[in-house]
């Protein structure tokens, strides 16, 4: 059993054990207040079994259901918040419109009964809420918010026999009976709706929604987030996101997504399922970068160390020249890993290509560039104005020239 089931169990034998506490105070007594709490009492052992049973229902995965019965428990939730719901008419029904007979000889008795029962069932209550909440499971929380409806009933029952043992002309039950009803209804309804939007299959929170969104955009290899949805099944989430990726060969795509789920499974908790779609990104321009000397006129010999990068935007199809940026090396004077950091730098600039003196192949800027889908071109020319030319009048089409050295 996981923990789930061994929480259910628990609240079924405390169920169990207060059923029959309220019973016996009930015959020593002669409270009738108390005889139908029991029986209300033996109720929710019933509840706490269906809910016990619907836990190890959901784990469940078959052919005709493949994603799982995890809404199970929030069936069994809206299911208890109807038990809530009723107990609140129970209670003001008991306290409004019954009426009990005590027996004063042995009503303090009684009284130290009840609230020893108050007292268990405050303790498993806020044990079990708080234990629901980190199993992250709708039923067991429904569960521990029906327990304290119990509680605010013995607390009813409690005030009704202290006012008859002391005498007390004062309606205290029926006035404390009115204000938890209304705690109560309270309670009942905010379960009831939780669980409907579940099995309406209503969005993630967006908070939820936000940190998945940061995880997906900390990879430099996300262009853009075309779209993200998430729902709730049971206490497991199950997410979809439509990506557009800086990378163009298919294992190096899959292989990000795999970051991406991980990153996800790692920091958002009770997720179950992912599903992320993926393409290329699509633009109508590509940018390629340039380490430039000092002077702004030929291609730096050393890629780390450029003083300056020219960013060139070129209109795809026929090479047109949009835009140049020129840039200040910020790792230049960096003493390890330049070349790391300043492939990192213009990667999360969203360059589609960079042009190189020399070939970098199987050092630290090769694998930046490489795992990102950044071209990489080796030329034997140096002036800038020559290879602009160049780019612009060899405009990209789609295929790879020969001596071009590609990631």
């Amino acid at each position: 059993m996981d923990a789930g089931e061994r929480l259910a169990l628990a609240s079924v034998a405390v169920n169990i054990l207060v059923t029959g506490l309220k019973y016996f105070l009930g015959v020593f007594s002669g409270s009738l207040a108390l005889l139908a709490d029991a029986v209300h009492s033996s109720a929710d052992v019933i509840s706490s079994a269906s809910i016990w049973a619907g836990i190890k229902l959901s784990r469940r995965k078959t052919k005709g259901f493949p994603y799982g019965l995890y809404k199970v428990e929030n069936l069994a939730a809206l299911i208890t918040s109807g038990l809530i719901l009723l107990a609140g008419y129970e209670i003001v029904r008991s306290v409004l419109w019954a009426s009990e007979r005590v027996r004063a000889a042995r009503l303090p008795y009684a009284i130290f009964g009840v609230i020893a029962v108050g007292l268990i069932l405050l303790s498993f209550s806020r044990y079990e809420l708080k234990r629901a909440r980190r199993l992250n499971s709708p039923s067991l929380e429904a569960d521990a918010q029906h327990l304290t409806t119990d509680l605010l009933s013995s607390c009813i029952i409690l005030l009704g026999l202290a006012g008859t043992y002391f005498q007390v002309k004062l309606p205290l039950d029926r006035v404390a009976a009115l204000v938890m009803v209304v705690l109560i209804v309270r309670v009942g309804v905010k379960i009831a709706v939780d669980a409907i939007r579940v099995l309406l299959d209503a969005s993630l929170d967006f908070k939820t929604l936000s940190t998945i969104r940061d995880i997906i955009l900390e990879l430099p290899q996300v262009s853009e987030i075309n779209a993200l949805t998430g729902r709730n099944s049971g206490r497991f989430k199950f997410i979809e996101a439509d990506l557009a990726l800086r990378v163009r060969e298919l294992e190096k795509a899959h292989f990000v997504v795999n970051q991406i789920e991980n990153r996800i499974k790692t920091r958002v908790p009770h997720v179950d399922h992912i599903l992320i779609h993926y393409e290329p990104m699509r633009r109508e321009t590509r940018v390629i970068a340039l380490p430039v000397t000092e002077d702004r006129m030929r291609l730096s010999e050393h890629f780390g160390e450029a003083p300056y990068f020219l960013l060139l935007t070129l209109k795809k199809g026929n090479g047109t020249l949009l835009e140049e940026s020129w840039l200040f090396n910020p790792f230049q004077m960096e003493e390890k890993g330049k070349g790391i950091k300043v492939s990192e730098w213009l990667v999360s600039l969203g360059i589609d290509g960079i042009i190189i003196p020399k070939n970098y192949e199987h050092k630290g800027p090769y694998y930046v560039f490489s795992d990102n889908g950044v071209e990489m071109r080796q030329t034997d020319g140096r002036s800038l104005s020559e290879i602009k030319e160049s780019l612009i009048a060899a405009p990209e089409t789609g295929s790879r020239s020969k001596g071009t050295t590609y990631g």
